[in-house]
């Protein structure tokens, strides 16, 4: 079945935590499946004098992803609560485990992990981790993760990780927690392949995602595994999509099988909570999601 999500807006929303509340209640009640939280810890000075390319920077607002997510689960009582994505490789695994673990655990079972290898190595470096080993590390880290959620006692010793018979307590609703992985370069695809439970695929239209799901197919195949049971999670940016295309975009990612489809409003221009429920009440009336 094809579900509905929404983008929390991270840099746009502010700091008012009853406009937060207001919002996250308002994505539940319209119906809409799911609430994607980006994350960013530490944001660079872009006027530093090497210069910096990503995406955000020290002005841009993102409150804690975990932190949030936990507001959330007590402000709600069935929208399911996601990380788009949560850079994993610049965190502590076991403190991941354990964090994500109680989120599931006091929200009844509604969490999905959706984890990536980030973009920013000033991010990484100020957070005490190597920029360059990351991709080795995430996928380490996903054992570990599937081990601590599923076993009372783990001894795991591998390139990163040293564990010796121990556990987490309380244990999460879901044994695992579904894991699910972003990124769109050859490794990782093939990455999550292996290792993930769905992806989190960031292209703005159909017709460029379609080889990029084509590869991803055959390296499922490759794995033995069925490409129709792993999830494909998108979304529909409104800054890049007008509001006459909605329904034909959607078409599009419904023709190619996708399981999530998503809400973006940031960017949009809308400025006030009104205005940005507004839009996402229209979308999913007007694409019949």
């Amino acid at each position: 079945m094809l579900k509905t999500s929404v983008v929390f807006p991270q840099i746009e929303i502010g700091d008012d935590p009853i406009v937060i509340r207001d919002f996250v209640q308002a994505v539940e009640a319209i119906g809409y499946d799911c609430l994607h939280v980006p994350d960013m810890v530490i944001g660079a000075n872009p006027d530093r004098p090497e210069g910096f390319k990503g995406r955000y920077n020290y002005r841009s607002s993102h409150h804690e992803a975990f932190v949030l997510l936990g507001y959330a689960a007590a402000l709600t009582k069935s929208l399911e609560l996601t990380t788009g994505v949560l850079v994993l490789p610049q965190r502590p695994t076991v403190l991941v485990a354990k964090q994500a673990a109680e989120i599931d655990l006091l929200s009844g079972g509604r969490l999905r992990l959706g984890v990536g290898v980030g973009e920013t190595d000033l991010e990484m470096q100020a957070l005490g981790y190597d920029f360059g080993d990351r991709g080795r590390r995430i996928e380490e880290q996903i054992l570990v993760l599937r081990e601590l959620w599923t076993k009372s006692l783990v001894t795991f010793k591998g390139e990163f990780h040293t564990i010796d018979d121990m556990g987490i307590f309380p244990m999460p609703i879901q044994r695992p927690i579904p894991i699910w992985i972003g990124g769109e370069a050859d490794v990782v695809i093939r990455r999550m392949a292996r290792l993930g439970e769905g992806w989190m695929l960031n292209r703005a239209f159909p017709e460029e995602a379609k080889p990029l799901i084509q590869k991803l197919h055959g390296y499922l195949e490759q794995e033995g595994r069925r490409p129709d049971e792993f999830g494909i999670d998108v979304r529909v940016n409104l800054s890049k999509h007008l509001r006459d295309t909605w329904a034909r975009l959607v078409e599009g990612w419904r023709e190619l099988g996708v399981t999530y489809i998503g809400v973006n409003t940031m960017g949009s221009g809308l400025e006030t909570l009104g205005e940005r429920l507004e839009a996402i009440e229209a979308f999913k009336l007007e694409t019949g999601l």
